[in-house]
């Protein structure tokens, strides 16, 4: 049987900020490659990029 993967990282496709899935939290957090978080553009209505090579089905 083949369940659903959701994705533990995304990348907003206008302004750059990417996040990562948290799931101590359960919540997605701004990711600090650098050390500095990437907040992104303030009044940005995020457009996620996990269509790509991104395959939700984890085939068991």
């Amino acid at each position: 049987m083949d369940s659903i993967a959701p994705p533990n990282e995304r990348q907003c496709e206008r302004c750059g900020r990417v996040e990562r899935w948290n799931s101590s939290i359960g919540t997605w957090v701004a990711a600090a490659p650098d050390g500095t978080p990437r907040r992104g553009e303030p009044h940005c209505v995020h457009e996620w990029d996990i269509t790509g090579s991104y395959n939700p089905l984890a085939c068991e």
